[in-house]
């Protein structure tokens, strides 16, 4: 019996589909930054860390996608149900509350204030005024309560921000030779090590898994044909992370064209200014709209994400209408919108999320291979030794990674 009943869209078999709120929801304005910081700073000598990234997150995504479409469970609730009675049922479902929910919360304001700097480089209102304008557009979005508007609104957003990156790239005549080296041979320059963490960490998102599974469902669940839903779901993960892919390597090498070597300092306004001389007045206006979009899609499936991710693991119900899931996503659009008014960066709200986000990213990996292996509700879609090969190397790379980050985070505090 499926546990999550959701909207019952038409079981559509489009290339795109809920893969696009993933890459959606990791290419955001820190996504651009970090791709952005990377190249101004070594060129494409950290390609290979994006490479293992979207490789890791299609992984990872895949199977939250076959969590959601065969055993008909949100993540959320999945992981609620295997705890049920453990004394870790407890301790988990704070971690996710914590680390999503109030973790959502602090970066939600990073959302709101990167759209609002898109849209101050097309005209010359108060920043303020832009912030409430992406917040309320980010509102009507999720307040629509319907699941085929925020997918389409979100296929638009990621398709234009992939069309200003990828075209403006393709204007640098890129060398593809030093490209395809970096890619396949792993080196780390001499203060290079945040900046790859950073690059694994801004692609590989916990909350995703949370959002893809529940959004599957919400698209395939109903269909009669697993198998060809499973295909369907699987063409639409790998192709719409590799175009999220796509995006971070291209802002990454328009970084690297215009700043590498030079010495200047990265900015969105020095980065529009550094393009000029190839793209003339209009690289202003191009960065412009790529950044909006970066900012209010992310500022979309951040609360969506936090609500199907809060709302599952404690229980309630996960349907865009219900009143506890509006609450939710309302939450954390609101505190999203009252920092970035205010100016104020939420510091310690930011620092505590990132060292939950370094614990939970290996659990929910881990969680992952065990349900995927272990759940009779898979049946003869638990997964085979290929993805239990795939699982473990994700999952030893980013244990090493939450190592780090929490180390990091306890050296700054």
């Amino acid at each position: 019996m499926k546990s999550e009943p959701s909207p019952a869209p038409s079981p559509r078999r489009g290339r795109f589909g809920p893969g696009l709120l993933v890459a959606a929801a990791f290419i955001g304005p820190g996504t651009v930054t970090t791709a952005s910081v990377a190249g101004a700073s070594f060129g494409y000598a950290l390609l290979w860390a994006l490479v293992f990234s979207v490789i890791a997150t299609i992984v990872l995504q895949e199977m939250a996608a076959r969590v959601g479409l065969v055993s008909g469970r949100g993540l959320g609730q999945a992981l609620r149900d295997s705890l049920s009675g453990s004394w870790l049922a407890g301790p988990a479902i704070a971690l996710v509350v914590a680390a999503v929910g109030f973790g959502n919360a602090a970066y939600q304001a990073g959302n709101l204030t990167g759209a609002a700097l898109g849209l101050q480089g097309l005209g010359s209102w108060d920043s303020r005024l832009w912030i409430v304008l992406v917040g309320i557009l980010a509102a009507l979005l999720l307040a629509s309560g319907r699941y085929q508007l925020i997918e389409k609104a979100l296929v638009v957003l990621v398709l234009a921000m992939s069309a200003v990156f990828i075209t403006t790239f393709l204007m640098l005549s890129p060398d593809l030779g030093d490209m395809l080296r970096a890619a396949v041979t792993p080196t780390l320059p001499a203060g290079a090590t945040l900046t790859v963490l950073a690059l694994i960490g801004t692609t590989v998102v916990p909350y995703n898994l949370f959002l893809h599974a529940s959004a599957v469902h919400a698209k395939w669940g109903d269909a009669a044909d697993t198998d060809a839903a499973l295909r369907a779901a699987r063409q639409d993960t790998g192709l719409s992370v590799m175009v999220g892919g796509a995006v971070t390597l291209a802002v990454m090498g328009t970084a690297a064209a215009a700043f590498y070597g030079t010495g200047a300092a990265v900015s969105a306004a020095s980065m529009a200014q550094q393009l000029e001389p190839l793209l003339g007045p209009a690289a202003r206006y191009c960065f412009a709209v790529g950044l909006f979009a970066a900012g209010l899609s992310s500022a979309v499936t951040a609360p969506l994400a936090a609500a199907y991710a809060v709302c599952g693991v404690l229980g309630w119900g996960t349907q865009l209408r219900s009143r506890r899931f509006r609450a939710v996503w309302m939450a954390v659009l609101a505190s999203g919108l009252l920092f970035a008014l205010l100016g104020t960066s939420p510091i310690a709200a930011i620092l505590f999320a990132q060292a939950a986000n370094g614990l939970l990213l290996p659990v929910c990996a881990i969680f992952l291979l065990w349900v995927m292996n272990r759940s009779p509700a898979l049946g003869r879609y638990r997964n085979g030794w290929p993805s239990n090969l795939a699982g473990a190397v994700v999952v030893l790379v980013t244990l090493g990674l939450g190592l780090v980050k929490i180390l990091g985070v306890l050296r700054v505090l």
